[in-house]
């Protein structure tokens, strides 16, 4: 019986961290959201040699990301045989929704199964380096829905991802409309992680702040299906990290473009809108698509950029999805 597996996920939002300060002993803490779209779909089979390809949309960095950390996990568990992997579908690359993240997952989760390894997501995780600063993504691949997650424990000299506080389903009516710049990729890989070196001090006051109006407002919000107060919790947060990262990203958004649309969703009175993680996406968040899409062809008369693309989606209240397959030889 030769074993294969196909995998799909998807992209997350990140919506801000709530303690860049760090003087409780933990640094970070992120909230975030499972997208039903875009998706990273893959299919694997064991391999006596690595082979990774992917359908036409698929760029060939992705095919090469994947190679990598397939060749790094085969390794790591001591493999001695390889996989064939095809990539049908993926997740735009350095545009804030998480793709990295969810390649390595994917690709580890696939390698695992047919390998019988029983590796856990936070194990793949750690075996690949991601989650170092958010958890959000590695929970929205094993459980969807809208994710808050403690930050890292300064004193741990291992980089175990940040543990999964909260996480609730998202209102299946909210649709959330998705702002692309293709011109700007987002912050990534050393110039991130120069970024945080270099930027200065976070007042521990505004981490208080920040903190509270997670806990007091955004979370029972949530649960309240309040999406007002949702949103006005989410921009007290995009406005001061967004502030915060200034110098690294030339504003408080990365993109102009991707700013110059948020500034007018906020002028046509969008309740909840932002940038994912270093962006350049953007994102608006309205009561029910009939809203998005209202706003959505406003938006299309004054943006006439070809740069700028959008895309209407909801939420994703579960986790990665797996089809199994036995083959008979």
């Amino acid at each position: 019986m030769t074993a294969s597996i196909e995998v799909s996920t998807s992209a997350r939002l990140h919506m801000g961290f709530f303690d860049l300060h760090g003087g409780l002993g933990r640094k970070f803490g992120s909230i975030g959201l499972s997208l039903a779209e875009p998706n990273l779909v893959l299919s694997a089979k064991p391999s006596k040699v690595l082979n990774v390809s992917g359908t036409d949309s698929v760029p060939e960095s992705v095919i090469l990301r994947v190679t990598a950390v397939a060749q790094q996990i085969l390794s790591a568990m001591g493999i001695a045989e390889a996989v064939e992997v095809n990539v049908s579908q993926s997740v735009p690359e350095h545009s804030g929704l998480g793709s990295g993240t969810q390649m390595a997952l994917a690709t580890g989760a696939a390698i695992s199964y047919l390998y019988q390894l029983n590796l856990s997501t936070v194990q793949i995780a750690t075996m690949t380096g991601r989650g170092r600063r958010s958890g959000v993504g590695i929970s929205a691949f094993d459980y969807g829905g809208l994710l808050i997650d403690g930050g890292r424990a300064l004193s741990s000299t291992h980089s175990t991802p940040p543990p999964m506080l909260a996480r609730y389903d998202f209102p299946e009516e909210w649709a959330i409309l998705l702002v692309f710049d293709t011109t700007e990729p987002g912050i990534h890989g050393e110039q991130e992680r120069a970024a945080f070196n270099e930027l200065p001090a976070f007042s521990e006051s505004l981490a208080a702040h920040l903190c509270r109006h997670v806990l007091m407002q955004a979370m029972p919000a949530l649960v309240e299906r309040d999406l007002s107060a949702f949103g006005q919790s989410i921009q007290v947060l995009q406005q001061h990290v967004g502030d915060y990262f200034l110098p690294v990203q030339g504003g408080r958004y990365a993109s102009h473009l991707v700013s110059a649309v948020l500034e007018r969703l906020e002028t046509m009175g969008a309740q909840c809108f932002g940038q994912s993680s270093w962006g350049p996406t953007g994102f608006a968040i309205f009561a029910n698509r009939h809203e998005a899409d209202m706003h959505l062809q406003q938006l299309k008369i004054s943006f006439t950029d070809h740069a700028l693309s959008w895309k209407i989606c909801s939420a994703c209240n579960h986790g990665a999805k797996f089809n199994k397959f036995d083959i008979t030889v």
